[in-house]
């Protein structure tokens, strides 16, 4: 892999794993909103319409409509924020204890432990979060870097495939998946 495509994958791994925003409501990855919202983002008509909708589906996601577990959730953030990344798995670890059903505390402590190099892990964590929501665009996302960093490069196509199947105009999905690509091609000769 080349220099520029390590600095883009890894520049996506954060954007993978700290995407959100501000919440709209309560919420989880249960929420009755989200139906329409995957419909709007398959069929949304460009990139920016794109990722307004999609920010709506990550603010659903991040609300656990527990002021405990969001307090956790904002304190974990803040923690790989600084790089802190035991405090950070204390935090996750704490959430998925208390609320073992709730996606985004799995993804995020796949976040931590993407981020600590720990790919098994990661990818255990992804696995649950994707067993709760089958369509968590950050979890495909982070599924296609850890086979990426694990030199798996069909599956990490695989994943940004899927990726591209639920949100036809993710950006870092698109070039992830021309990298790996490009990798794949290169492999073979």
């Amino acid at each position: 892999m080349t220099l520029s495509g390590k600095a883009l994958i890894g520049g996506l791994a954060a954007f993978w794993f700290l995407c959100g925003g501000a919440a709209i409501a309560p919420a989880d990855q249960k929420d009755v909103r989200l139906p329409e919202l995957f419909v709007r983002l398959k069929a949304a008509p460009g990139v920016e319409a794109a990722q307004a909708i999609e920010a709506q589906i990550w603010a659903i996601w991040l609300e656990a409509d527990d002021p405990k577990i969001d307090a956790l959730m904002s304190e974990g953030n803040e923690a790989i924020d600084a790089q802190k990344f035991g405090t950070a798995l204390a935090k996750f670890n704490a959430i998925i204890a208390q609320r073992p059903d709730f996606a985004e505390g799995w993804n995020k402590r796949a976040t931590v432990y993407y981020l600590m190099g720990d790919y098994a892990h990661s990818l255990q964590d992804i696995d649950r979060t994707l067993e709760l929501e089958p369509r968590h665009i950050g979890a495909l996302s982070g599924l296609g870097l850890v086979n990426l960093r694990m030199e798996r490069e069909e599956a990490a196509a695989d994943a940004f495939e899927r990726v591209l199947n639920i949100d036809p105009h993710s950006v870092s999905a698109r070039n992830n998946l021309a990298i790996v690509q490009d990798m794949l091609k290169r492999n073979k000769i």
